[in-house]
């Protein structure tokens, strides 16, 4: 499954129904945000069928950062089933992030 870009208006739609999906907020001028782009992708081709990846861009869609009190990206926060049930701020790792959605599935 390919990574979503979601905006405010389609973040329900996009993130809110059932399944796992790995939220990144994240923007273009953020380093930390510029270098886990690339986990990202390689975290889609492992378990993509299994978990939804999707990006917020915080400077274009605020709403949906300050509904969930994304204060620093990147924060990848884990939905199941529409609810938020994990959050991680910061660069993390394949393996960490792996971690983090396998306590999630």
């Amino acid at each position: 499954m390919a990574i979503v870009n979601v905006s405010d208006q389609s973040f329900g739609a996009e993130v809110e129904g059932s399944g796992t999906v790995l939220v990144d907020f994240w923007a273009p001028w953020c380093g930390p945000c510029k270098m886990i782009a690339p986990v990202l992708e390689e975290l889609d081709k492992e378990i993509g069928e299994s978990v939804k990846i999707a990006k917020v861009n915080v400077d274009d869609n605020p709403e949906s950062a300050s509904r969930f009190g994304v204060m620093s990206i990147p924060t990848l926060i884990v939905f199941k089933d529409g609810q938020p049930v994990d959050k991680v701020v910061g660069f993390q790792s394949k393996d960490a992030l792996k971690n983090v959605l396998s306590r999630h599935q």
